[in-house]
């Protein structure tokens, strides 16, 4: 049996409840002790979840911990992934691995100077449903892939989050920063590393009014653009015109779509695991579907409406494989699949959207990451509970 890593969770917002989820799925990690910068917070969480809450400090010292799982706000993934690094532990992130493009070489180049693991989410493209699609691109079902489209159209966070402000900040604001990472990292396991990127913004309108909560009615200041559409240039010479906004009501656009020389496919959405994947070829007379439902991280576990806004009955949700494939990859010598290299390329077309934006220039991407393996069922079984 494989040894069970000691995490330690640092940030105990939403979305810590999806990980502790995980250990219903995943057997080689634990989450034992929680911190926050508001220690209300972190009490809370703890007492919830049945562990110990501590100081930030005390958790990044704790010879107990092995890894620190990073779940703040955007703006601090760098500062607390950078301690966590140099007081000796692995550490997971949430996306993105960091809100520029210099703190995120700064990370990636301190972890292989100390020799340790460094992790981001997302980790949905290790899911069914992505999973699926690369399988049928390997297989060159719909041939070369010349170009294609990804599309996330949404009305923007304020009408059902309590503290929407940060999502339309400056630095850290924008539907790049947040959805982005879900639809570049499906992109890049599917048809490898991006070049180039030429982009456009717009700013859908200047205030924005809470829906929900305390401040409900309030309206706040829109400091950054809210629809950006972009243009990616992959090293395979396909294609994407990407569109990412907080500005759509509502639309019928497929989330991905990829058009080749003998057919064409439809990919599940790449914010969530499950999905079934959709192929056209030449001479069909209807869509032939591919469902995931059979496969490990495909299966539908979301049977009641949950808490988190991404997440509706009958769904599947397996967020913290990509933590605990990582544990695997320590334990075995190996490269985890959501590795460093692979988010700051990731991180890399994300500047690059919000200079091209800024610029109207085409940006070269300065940093190549190597095409992610697809990630095998018998690792799966490894990690995955019964």
């Amino acid at each position: 049996m494989q040894k069970v890593f000691n995490v330690g969770l640092i940030g105990c917002g939403n979305i810590a409840e999806t990980y502790f989820r995980a250990h219903k799925y995943f057997n080689n990690f634990k989450i034992i002790k929680c911190a926050d910068i508001n220690q209300n917070t972190a009490i809370k969480c703890a007492k919830e979840n049945k562990i110990k809450s501590v100081s930030v400090n005390e958790l990044l010292k704790d010879k107990e911990i092995k890894v620190i799982l990073n779940l703040t706000i955007p703006k601090a993934h760098y500062i607390i992934a950078k301690k966590a690094l140099l007081n000796g532990k692995h550490v997971y992130s949430e996306k993105p691995l960091a809100i520029n493009f210099k703190d995120g070489k700064d990370l990636i180049s301190l972890a292989k100077r100390k020799k340790l693991y460094i992790g981001n989410a997302p980790d949905t493209f290790l899911g069914g449903g992505i999973q699926k699609s690369r399988e049928l691109v390997d297989k060159k079902i719909i041939g070369n892939i010349k170009f294609g489209n990804a599309f996330f159209g949404f009305p923007g966070v304020q009408s059902y989050h309590p503290n929407p402000e940060p999502w339309f900040a400056k630095k850290e604001g924008g539907p790049v920063i947040d959805m982005g990472p879900y639809y570049l990292t499906a992109l890049v396991n599917l048809l490898g590393p991006a070049k180039e990127i030429t982009s456009y913004s717009i700013k859908g309108m200047n205030k924005r009014i809470i829906g929900v909560g305390p401040k409900k009615g309030k309206s706040f200041q829109v400091k950054c653009p809210t629809t950006y559409i972009s243009t990616i240039k992959f090293l395979n010479n396909a294609v994407i015109k990407l569109t990412l906004s907080f500005d759509i009501v509502s639309h019928k656009r497929n989330h991905i779509e990829l058009y080749g020389d003998k057919g064409s496919m439809i990919v599940p959405d790449p914010n969530m695991f499950g999905g079934d994947v959709l192929v056209y070829k030449k001479q069909s007379k209807n869509w032939s579907s591919y469902e995931t439902n059979n496969m490990p991280l495909g299966k539908i576990n979301i049977r009641t409406q949950s808490s988190r806004a991404n997440e509706s009955p009958t769904n599947a949700n397996y967020r913290g494989v990509g933590l605990s494939e990582m544990i695997y990859a320590i334990q075995n010598n190996k490269t985890h699949k959501c590795n460093g290299d692979l988010s700051l390329h990731v991180l890399n077309i994300i500047d690059a959207i919000h200079q091209s934006a800024r610029t109207r220039k085409k940006i070269a991407l300065q940093f190549i990451c190597k095409r992610p393996d697809r990630f095998s069922t018998k690792t799966i079984k490894l990690i995955k509970k019964n």
